[in-house]
């Protein structure tokens, strides 16, 4: 199953994704942050999970956390994302998959 593969690597993956500026804190747009997630994963284990679902924006702040759900078969996963530092309109943030 995809799932097993992705949850035994215990990844922290690091990703950039650049957002929209907006007064006051910057932030990564629920569809951009859920593509960017996936298309890193993907990446890093070499295979797609079906789905990443999350709950809304990712507030460019450091420290900021939000928890998705990856879905890949019939398995879904926690998916734990923390925002690590802001440049200007770039929002970078470590990306955990919850071990099964």
């Amino acid at each position: 199953m995809k799932i097993r593969s992705l949850a035994l690597l215990s990844l922290l993956v690091t990703a950039l994704t650049a957002c929209s500026v907006r007064i006051g804190t910057p932030k990564v747009e629920e569809a951009d942050l859920e593509r960017s997630v996936k298309d890193s994963l993907t990446e890093k284990v070499g295979q797609e999970p079906d789905a990443i679902d999350c709950p809304g924006d990712l507030t460019g702040k450091e420290g900021t956390t939000m928890r998705c759900t990856l879905t890949a078969g019939g398995d879904t996963l926690g998916v734990m994302l923390t925002v690590t530092s802001v440049d200007g309109d770039t929002v970078k943030y470590d990306i955990a998959v919850d071990q099964s």
